[in-house]
């Protein structure tokens, strides 16, 4: 093992030498007005969304309806939160004694897994059984979500400088003078050199979780044998995980002498492993008598139900929409009927009646003039006297003003169209 230097300036720069790379980890991503947000929240919530993106997808698969099931989510993650934090500051009640307004403060981290997953599982349960959404297949779904956000989650405790284990000379080890400052702090006891690298919990327990995401995903998909196989397998390897680098990590919760998260991770390995038997036994027993919720008939009602409530939704949704259009449609034809109207209107009033030249010598003409003309003069005189311009025009300006008052009713009034004079 080597001693590393720390004579740095910049406390957010964390090293790993054997790596030779370093990254300047800043706790605040950024600020909102004068509230900080940190990494930390940031990326607990990226986790979150994508556990329920991907669990969303895969509803059906396990026969729930997606509609009921979101209920039992968002109590489920409203659980989480509050049960991490609980259990955290439970462990932790002397640092809270005279503040324990900062007992609400999760920006800076103090979120304890196996408290989230207790919150989750009992808000969730409740929300769930209210909402009829069978237990076992949604904590299957549970458990592969949570694989996802804490994979993701885990990151933001590098980004605070925190969840690092004892010494060590891997080449994963790493070191920052924030990192150095805690130890000189808080590590007496406990055989701890700030002068030399940690071990990055963070990201053993980040790439363990990953890993076991992308087995359970698969297990799964082809070799799910009863309701809750994947939850118990999750029990399983997330605790046999997190009993191995919880006996690495220097700022674990004590009970006494006992870390509390190994103890509790050995026990949720033992217990898994011991239903896990038992639901292999009984599926096996009962053979082609058991089924998947995902092939009852309940479950084939409810999807139904829902696929009818989508349906329905989506015909009344398309009636509006193509009502909506067909107003917007009638009201422009109507709009350029009076356009047209108006236009018409304006170019009769420009046209101007022809007037007759006077003849040369009317004397002679009507001298001239056969008698049958004669007889036709007075007929003559008499349409002429109508004044067919006159008469066009009355007829337009009917037209107009009954085109007006019918778009008026129908919307707001908008400004004529200046007639010429």
């Amino acid at each position: 093992m080597f001693s590393i230097p720390m004579a740095e300036t910049n406390p957010d720069l964390i090293r790993f030498p054997k790596l030779n790379i370093q990254f300047n980890v800043k706790s605040t991503a950024f600020h909102i007005f004068n509230a900080s947000v940190t990494w930390y929240g940031v990326l607990i919530t990226i986790g979150m969304m994508l556990a329920m993106i991907y669990g969303f997808a895969r509803m059906r698969k396990f026969g729930i309806d997606s509609d009921r099931a979101i209920d039992g989510v968002i109590g489920g993650v409203i659980g989480a939160i509050i049960g991490a934090r609980a259990y955290y500051v439970l462990f932790h009640l002397k640092d809270y004694s005279g503040n324990w307004k900062s007992m609400f403060n999760i920006r800076q981290g103090g979120l304890a897994i196996y408290g989230g997953i207790i919150g989750a599982l009992l808000v969730g349960s409740v929300v769930c059984k209210l909402r009829k959404v069978r237990l076992l297949p949604m904590f299957d779904l549970t458990a592969l979500g949570l694989l996802i956000g804490q994979s993701i989650g885990r990151w933001g405790n590098f980004m605070n400088h925190e969840a690092f284990g004892k010494n060590t000379d891997n080449i994963f080890g790493m070191t920052s003078e924030r990192i150095r400052n805690w130890i000189i702090n808080n590590g007496a006891g406990q055989n701890l050199d700030p002068d030399y690298p940690v071990h990055p919990c963070f990201l053993y327990e980040s790439a363990w979780c990953l890993l076991g995401f992308l087995i359970l995903h698969f297990i799964s998909k082809k070799f799910r044998k009863f309701d809750g196989q994947i939850f118990l397998m999750y029990i399983v390897w997330y605790g046999a995980g997190r009993f191995f680098i919880e006996g690495l990590r220097t700022d674990s919760l004590y009970l006494g002498t006992v870390k509390i998260s190994q103890a509790v991770a050995l026990v949720s390995v033992v217990v898994g492993l011991i239903l896990l038997i038992i639901g292999f036994s009984r599926t096996k027993r009962l053979g082609t008598d058991y089924q998947l919720y995902v092939d009852t008939a309940e479950s084939k009602r409810l999807l139904e139900e829902s696929d009818r409530r989508e349906q329905e939704w989506q015909e009344k949704h398309l009636r509006k929409k193509q009502k909506a259009e067909a107003e917007t449609t009638h009201v422009l034809l109507d709009m350029e009927d009076y356009e047209n109207a108006a236009d018409t209107a304006a170019e009769t009033e420009d046209a101007e009646p022809e007037k007759e030249e006077p003849a040369d010598n009317p004397i002679k003409e009507e001298a001239e003039t056969p008698e049958a003309e004669k007889q036709e003069e007075p007929e003559a005189e008499s349409s002429e006297n109508e004044d067919p311009a006159a008469a066009a025009k009355a007829e337009n300006d009917a037209k107009i003003d009954a085109l007006l008052d019918e778009i008026a009713a129908k919307s707001a009034p908008k400004k004529k169209k200046k007639r010429k004079k």
